[in-house]
């Protein structure tokens, strides 16, 4: 695929209230599988209320998705915090990778950002996910 092609989309959201956190497995499970059908790489980062994801892959199948989110009842309060072209993937596995727990950034925090401050702050995070 040429990196011309290629785009990200950094959004953060929050689970409904009226969702159990059993959702957040099915959510995953149900992405993994779509995101391979349609070449989308992601991660996924949920701190227990707020999930940050960001999502690489072709334009128009992105772009898609992040509509098809923005549309989920299982989230409240989507906001995309950066969105544009990208020059190489991150994700080369073109499925899901998701993790949980407790973390030292809070994702509020990252809605405060702009929006290459943003994509700044979730590239250490990634970084930091992976040591």
């Amino acid at each position: 695929m040429p990196p011309s092609l290629l785009y990200q989309v950094l959004y953060v959201s929050t689970l409904s209230p009226e969702q159990p956190l059993s959702v957040v497995a099915e959510i995953a499970h149900r992405a993994r599988v779509r995101n391979a059908e349609l070449g989308i790489g992601a991660l996924l980062v949920f701190d227990g209320q707020r999930f940050c994801q960001m999502l690489e892959g072709d334009r128009r199948p992105v772009l898609s998705l992040i509509e098809r989110i923005r549309s989920d009842t299982r989230h409240t309060d989507v906001e995309v915090l950066y969105h544009g072209p990208l020059p190489a993937r991150r994700f080369s596995d073109l499925q899901l990778a998701f993790t949980s727990g407790e973390m030292d950034t809070s994702f509020e925090q990252f809605a405060a950002l702009d929006d290459r401050a943003a994509l700044a702050a979730f590239e250490r995070l990634r970084l930091a996910l992976a040591h």
